[in-house]
């Protein structure tokens, strides 16, 4: 590939994916092949009128699918949304959904494909046990993922995060048939997105890469991918926060989002574990929020990880092992404008015990390779507050 070119190529892991420059223009062809004749387009309400968006509504009209979208979608969606965009879509006598934008809008859309054939409440099918089991499989819609953020890899997950908005928890709904059954990934998609989005995304792929890399648990796959999409953000996110219209430095986010997501299979940890009720409780962007806390949850991993980072280390070209992996991050974060802690973050007067707990209560600690109890997790929040 010429050193200029951007990459492009047609993946069928885990999904069937369409990646490359421009290939938003094969979005009808997506929806057929997805079996969709009637799609509803989701997304946020910052994204509904801008020309992206709207582009790709002229695409499907085109492609005589109709231009039908719904973007009553908040930053931290919830089951009000999602019951609003359930009642969007059958009362359209839609077929399946295209899930357009950052996490937001590929979540609610997943979620409303999910539940739009089902009899039971969305909290039925929380990743706990084999919950899923529950659904009928036959009542899920087809999915068409369309990212427009290089980050969240919710575009090859199998689940859906929403916020109970009576708790203020962040809920993961699990069914392996949330995958999309199509993704395009166009990095032309990303080139409009603000330089904090850039930054914010971009550590949230770093995020789920590092975490699924120090998972204890045995998955060599992931493991690989991890390490990989570690390298990638280390050398491409630089390159698109500083030009946003560096397509190929954002096409290769773009592989380093759906990498990080797929190898998450692996497990999450403190990270998210803490991540998740801040942003449900206080509204801050989920991946940014993620960035403040990587040196501490390093930090309180150390014993169980330290021969693993040193060796991430080596690969990616960081001197000095654990410490210097240490050091990088601290630097890659203030490089990229992150906040030095949850207070300039804007998490004003938390209620320190009930994040604890719902940290506690979230799937993402069993993933964590130290064990995580009332008193780490607290000291860790307390450090995160002022600074870490």
């Amino acid at each position: 590939m010429p050193a200029t070119e951007s990459p492009r190529a047609n993946w069928s892991y885990p999904t069937a994916i369409r990646f490359g420059a421009g290939r938003i223009s094969e979005i009808g062809e997506a929806c057929v092949a997805a079996g969709i004749r009637q799609p509803l387009l989701v997304t946020d309400r910052g994204l509904a009128n801008l020309p992206i968006t709207q582009d790709t509504l002229d695409l499907l009209e085109q492609a005589g699918l109709g231009r039908a979208i719904f973007a009553e979608v908040d930053p931290n969606p919830t089951e009000l949304n999602a019951e609003a965009g359930i009642r969007a879509y059958r009362d359209g006598g839609h077929d399946g959904v295209v899930a357009f934008g950052g996490g937001s809008g590929l979540d609610l859309g997943k979620l409303m494909a999910f539940m739009a054939g089902q009899s039971r409440p969305i909290w039925d099918f929380e990743d706990i046990d084999d919950w899923w089991t529950r659904a009928d499989a036959d009542g899920i819609a087809p999915i068409v993922a369309v990212p427009t953020t290089a980050g969240t890899g919710s575009e090859v997950g199998r689940a859906s995060v929403i916020t109970n908005s009576v708790s203020h928890e962040k809920k993961i709904i699990f069914h392996p048939k949330i995958l999309p059954t199509v993704v395009i990934c166009d990095p032309e998609l990303t080139v409009g997105m603000p330089r904090p989005i850039t930054a914010g995304t971009g550590m949230d792929a770093f995020a789920h890469c590092l975490e699924a890399f120090c998972s204890p648990h045995y998955h060599p796959m992931s493991q690989g991918m991890a390490l990989e999409g570690m390298r990638l953000v280390k050398e491409n996110l630089p390159r698109a926060y500083a030009d946003g219209t560096d397509i190929k430095a954002r096409a290769h986010m773009m592989s380093a989002a759906v990498m990080g997501a797929t190898a998450f299979q692996k497990g999450l940890g403190a990270i998210h574990a803490l991540s998740h009720p801040i942003g449900a409780v206080h509204g801050s962007h989920h991946g940014t929020t993620n960035a403040v806390f990587m040196q501490a949850v390093l930090r309180l991993n150390r014993p169980a990880i330290a021969e693993r980072i040193a060796s991430a280390a080596d690969y990616l070209g960081i001197a000095d092992g654990f410490d210097g992996f240490h050091a990088f991050v601290g630097e890659m974060n203030a490089a990229l404008g992150i906040p030095g802690s949850l207070a300039l973050l804007g998490v004003v007067d938390p209620d320190i015990d009930a994040l604890v707990d719902a940290a506690l209560r979230d799937p993402s600690c069993g993933g964590n390779p130290v064990e995580l109890t009332r008193e780490n997790l607290t000291t860790l929040l307390r450090e995160c507050l002022e600074g870490s």
